[in-house]
């Protein structure tokens, strides 16, 4: 059993963790509410530091630039969607298990659909090509984790369409979702229904059993 000096400093360092932690989070949404006020390109870190009353030195032992912000809110949105809890998800049919983990990804950042759009832009500038290749990566990690929450555990040749069309549908529902300004993202929920259902009936076509020639037919 530890003694009562090292319980009280375990209890200091989870005290100082949950101080950190706090602080994660309203960086975050200083942030981003500074975006929304301002746009992502006229965000200044330093106003919010200013904003929050702290240091930049205080700041950068958080996050070490402007994009690790943008890292940090698409990772809140990743924790939604992993929390997910329908009742009865994994008896689902597979579409309708994607559907639901696909949607609370988009559900998550509704209110800041023009700010994501506008990360998303900067991480595209041509300029910042530093960036292009850890966005392919975050992309292929968000997708991994839909097929998992999902429960699509096929492997080999199915598991590799899955992952193309996944990464295909999630890229042309988002470009729906960033203009969706219907209530409750109807437009964006229709969309990838839709999308949804003509993914299963092309698979279904295409694990279809071809027809065998009858003997003696060329």
């Amino acid at each position: 059993m530890p003694s009562g000096k090292a319980q009280k400093a375990q209890k200091t360092k989870s005290a100082k963790t949950a101080t950190s932690g706090d602080l994660d989070q309203r960086i975050l949404d200083r942030t981003v509410g500074l975006a929304a006020e301002v746009g992502w390109e006229g965000v200044r870190l330093r106003r919010v530091a200013e904003d929050l009353g702290i240091t930049l030195p205080e700041l950068l032992t958080h996050y070490r630039d402007l994009d690790a912000v943008a890292d940090a809110w698409f990772r809140r949105a990743l924790d939604a969607m992993l929390a997910i809890r329908e009742v009865g998800f994994a008896d689902l049919p597979a579409r309708e298990r994607v559907y639901l983990v696909m949607v609370r990804w988009f559900e998550a950042q509704r209110d800041q659909r023009a700010v994501v759009g506008q990360m998303l832009s900067a991480k595209l500038y041509p300029s910042h090509p530093h960036h292009w290749v850890p966005a392919i990566f975050h992309l292929s990690r968000l997708i991994q984790w839909v097929r998992d929450v999902a429960c699509l555990d096929a492997p080999g040749r199915r598991r590799q369409v899955e992952e193309v069309g996944l990464t295909m549908l999630f890229l042309v529902t988002l470009r729906v979702w960033l203009r969706d300004e219907t209530e409750d993202l109807a437009t964006t929920r229709r969309f990838l229904r839709r999308r949804l259902k003509e993914a299963d009936r092309l698979l279904a076509t295409l694990q279809r059993p071809r027809r065998r020639p009858a003997a003696g037919t060329s």
